[in-house]
């Protein structure tokens, strides 16, 4: 075991798998608060035309797919915000114009076929050193332009209007946003394969969204969990005879499902401690509390969620806070 995890190829896919959990999981963030998950999705379909051409031109298939990618998304953002289609038209117009010229291309190639299933599903056997240190270099980049331009670029993600209003240049956010995607598919088809390049990008977000407060926060712990799953995931094909990419994607769900029974008693305890409603101040109601005669006595073990309110606590009980008033209870 020692000896497979530490071998040559093991150790590039491993650093290959490393990066590309950070890398991917990042730029996902800023698609899912865009509503644009399945960019990622896409643009790894355009890829394979680049992949393809690279193959039947003797060139780097990863050059030719960056080259694609990128242009392919510029593509896709240049239709979206020129209104003559929504997002998920333009998406669906290169979707399948990506794949169709892929197959088109690698046809003519004659030998091409076979070498097209390491990047449609990642292969580990395929990564030399070279591909290792452009990964590196591309998910540095990535790293480096999504944290330092982190404020505008959510603000851009979350609201347009008001990043426009705010004066920053929300087209030039956008296609960064977009041309950071097409990177990252680049970066991960060696490692997750440019079919399933998207789940690592979403996954791992979702995941972090169950229990992250922030959008901030949900970044990093993205970051995290897509790099656990994407160096899980590739460890396990040292053991077993299946593709990187599958086994990344079946992990990050495990993950995913895992995690989800915590999230929801996290999203519940969160809702409980906010009873009122947002367009409703607690001191307002506090002025004309309901008093509610009840047989049950609230204190420390009763079974009900105690918050502190200022200089006395409230019990969560029916959906409302009551608290200690006397003889009786206020209900707020």
């Amino acid at each position: 075991m020692f000896d497979v995890l530490t071998s040559q190829i093991m150790l590039r896919a491993l650093i290959a798998a490393a990066v590309t959990g950070l890398a991917a999981p990042t730029v996902g963030t800023y698609l899912v608060q865009r509503r644009l998950s399945l960019l990622g999705d896409g643009i790894g379909h355009i890829c394979v035309t680049g992949v393809a051409l690279g193959l039947l031109t003797g060139t780097s298939p990863t050059l030719s797919a960056i080259v694609i990618a990128v242009a392919g998304a510029l593509l896709i953002e240049l239709i979206r915000s020129s209104g003559k289609a929504s997002g998920d038209v333009a998406l669906a117009l290169l979707f399948y114009g990506g794949i169709a010229g892929g197959l088109v291309l690698i046809q003519m190639a004659g030998n091409g076929a076979y070498a097209l299933q390491g990047y449609l599903f990642g292969s580990i056997t395929a990564i030399s050193w070279s591909d290792v240190w452009v990964s590196v270099g591309l998910a540095a980049v990535i790293l480096v332009l999504a944290i330092a331009l982190l404020p505008q670029l959510f603000a851009v993600s979350n609201d347009e209007d008001f990043a426009r209003t705010s004066g920053l240049n929300v087209r030039f956010y956008n296609v960064l946003i977009s041309v950071l995607a097409a990177v990252s598919v680049s970066v991960a088809m060696r490692t997750v394969g440019l079919l399933l390049v998207s789940a690592l990008m979403i996954i791992p977000v979702a995941t972090s969204q169950q229990f992250a407060r922030s959008f901030r926060v949900t970044m990093f712990a993205a970051m995290g969990a897509g790099t656990i799953a994407a160096l899980t995931g590739v460890s396990a094909t040292a053991f077993m005879d299946a593709p990187p990419g599958p086994m990344i994607v079946l992990v990050a769900l495990a993950g995913f499902a895992l995690t989800a029974p915590v999230g929801v008693l996290v999203q519940r305890r969160r809702k409980a401690r906010i009873p009122f409603a947002a367009d409703v101040l607690p001191g307002e109601l506090e002025e004309n509390p309901v008093e509610e005669p009840h047989g049950h006595d609230h204190g420390p073990g009763c079974g009900h969620l105690a918050v502190e309110h200022g200089d006395h606590i409230d019990y969560i009980h029916d959906g409302h806070r009551h608290a200690v008033h006397g003889g009786h209870y206020d209900e707020h």
